[in-house]
C-alpha cells in the first residue's frame, strides 16, 4: 500500500520525494553521479566549519565492494546487496583549536548528519535514493577499513535507483514504500519540552 505524502505546509516536492527503499535495481552508478551526491555533503553547515564529516565507498564491481557488503550485518546485506553504491560516514570526534591544539567536539555526529541529509536529498534530485543505516559490524568496520580512533563511524548507506520489491526477501516487501512521518504538533514545541 502506498502511502500519500502531505506535507502540512507546503514544502520543496524534493524532501517527499526523497525516502529510503531496500529494493534497487542492481544497476552500477556513473562515478560523476556519485560525486555530486558527496559534493552535496561537502557544502553542508558545520560548528565552526570543521566540516567533521568523512565518507568511505565503493561501488558495485569495484574490489571494495565485498568488504563493504560484508561489514553491514546480514539484515542489511540481504538486500543491499542490490545497491550501486556502498558508503560508510563518520565523523572527527576532535576538532582543531584556534592555538594548535585539538579539543572534544561536541556537534561532530550533528554535523555529520547535516552532510548526510545533503547527500540523500541530491540522491534524491538525480533520481537514486539513499538508504541510511545503522546495521553494521562495527569493530570489524573500524580494523577492516583503517578507520582511526578519532573517528566516529556513524553509519553506512545504500544508494541506487528504486527496483522492484519482488527481489527482495517477503517479509520486506510489504514495507516497500515512502514511509509517513509523525505530525508536526509531535515534534515541535514553543518554549519548553512539554510535561
Amino acid at each position: 500500500m502506498m502511502i500519500e505524502r502531505e506535507p502540512t505546509f507546503p514544502i520543496d516536492p524534493l524532501f517527499l520525494e526523497r525516502w529510503s527503499p531496500r529494493a534497487f535495481d542492481g544497476a552500477e552508478i556513473p562515478h560523476d553521479a556519485l560525486m555530486a551526491m558527496f559534493e552535496a555533503a561537502r557544502w553542508a553547515p558545520s560548528a565552526f566549519n570543521a566540516q567533521p564529516w568523512r565518507f568511505l565507498y565503493a561501488r558495485r564491481g569495484d574490489e571494495h565492494w565485498p568488504r563493504f557488503l560484508d561489514l553491514l550485518i546480514p539484515w542489511n546485506q540481504a538486500w543491499a546487496k542490490g545497491a550501486a553504491a556502498l558508503v560508510f560516514m563518520l565523523s572527527d570526534t576532535l576538532t582543531e583549536t584556534e592555538w594548535g591544539g585539538t579539543q572534544i567536539s561536541h556537534s561532530h555526529s550533528f554535523d555529520a548528519g547535516a552532510a548526510w541529509a545533503c547527500l540523500a536529498l541530491q540522491a534524491a534530485k538525480l533520481g537514486y535514493q539513499a538508504h541510511g543505516m545503522s546495521g553494521i559490524e562495527l569493530d570489524r568496520a573500524r580494523a577492516d577499513l583503517d578507520v582511526p580512533e578519532r573517528f566516529r563511524i556513524e553509519a553506512a548507506a545504500a544508494i541506487g535507483r528504486p527496483g522492484d520489491p519482488a527481489t527482495l526477501p517477503e517479509s520486506l516487501r510489504a514495507r516497500e514504500a515512502p514511509s509517513n512521518r509523525r505530525a508536526l504538533e509531535e515534534i515541535v514545541f514553543h518554549g519548553r519540552f512539554p510535561g
